[in-house]
């Protein structure tokens, strides 16, 4: 029996953050460590009080230390990124490192020639780990994705239920209605019964992204379940649906396989009571 959509939202949990979920320090690692030699040669500049001389002679030795510039203004090098000259043109920001008077005319328009001669920055290797640290915030969407396939992959470990992850539709050809779109699925798992065609998702805050995505799902099901062995199953968590509820409600109406962490083990049930087979 399908649990009344009103229980299904009020069961959405708070959160899935692990931990690791607000800094992944191995990545600032690894995008730290091909800068770090030129950022210690540019620590040359702090505390130099005639700081376009101390370009011109940093430059004369090296000019290809100032292509990793853009990161002190938490830009990652993006040769595509564009910026207003002081002349009122549109040019890209790599612009700026092309030349000693150009590179010392970026540290002045973006404030930075300034923090270098007071020395606020003591070491810039260490500046630029903190930019990182905070850039990679951005990240943390795909995290709580991340942070769901785990915390699925946890019930079905537990309940013993033999499953593959990241399923191309093209393992099976029978399923023609997608068209040319190749689809992979987070999960696939076959029971005696059919093969069921898993996604899954978490949600911390609301969005349009959430609107797209219960649409697309409402609009899948019904081309994989056209097919007696398949049937879409849509995992899905997080109260940032609440800001969707309307669309969600749509899609939960609409799927017929449709669970959040709290009502999972409904399906797991289900599973052992058709028999899990290997893939």
């Amino acid at each position: 029996m399908t649990l009344p959509f009103d229980r299904f939202i009020q069961q959405l949990a708070e959160s899935n953050a692990t931990l690791d979920y607000f800094t992944d320090f191995p990545k600032i690692r690894n995008h730290l460590a091909p800068m770090a030699i030129k950022l210690n040669q540019l620590n040359y500049l702090l505390g130099q009080r005639d700081l376009r001389e101390a370009v011109k002679a940093l430059w004369n030795e090296n000019p290809s230390v100032f292509e990793v510039l853009d990161i002190l203004i938490a830009v990652r090098s993006d040769r595509q990124a564009k910026t207003m000259d002081e002349t009122g043109n549109i040019v890209p920001l790599a612009s700026y490192f092309v030349s000693a008077e150009r590179v010392y005319a970026f540290l002045e328009g973006t404030g930075l020639a300034e923090v270098f001669r007071n020395r606020e920055i003591k070491n810039l290797v260490d500046y630029v780990y903190g930019i990182e640290v905070g850039l990679d915030t951005n990240a943390r969407k795909n995290r709580g994705g991340e942070n769901m396939s785990k915390a699925v992959c946890l019930v079905w470990d537990q309940a013993r239920i033999l499953y593959q992850k990241e399923v191309s539709v093209t393992a099976f050809p029978q399923i023609q209605s997608l068209g040319v779109d190749i689809k992979r699925f987070d999960f696939a798992i076959r029971t005696a019964r059919k093969v069921y065609l898993i996604e899954t998702n978490f949600y911390n805050s609301g969005g349009s992204k959430l609107n797209e995505t219960a649409r697309a799902y409402s609009d899948l099901a019904p081309k994989i379940n056209r097919y007696p062995g398949f049937e879409f199953v849509w995992i899905t968590d997080g109260q940032g649906w609440l800001s969707a509820k309307n669309k969600l409600e749509e899609a939960y109406r609409s799927i017929p396989c449709v669970f959040n962490l709290h009502t999972l083990v409904d399906f797991v049930e289900r599973l052992q009571e058709e028999g899990v087979q290997p893939l």
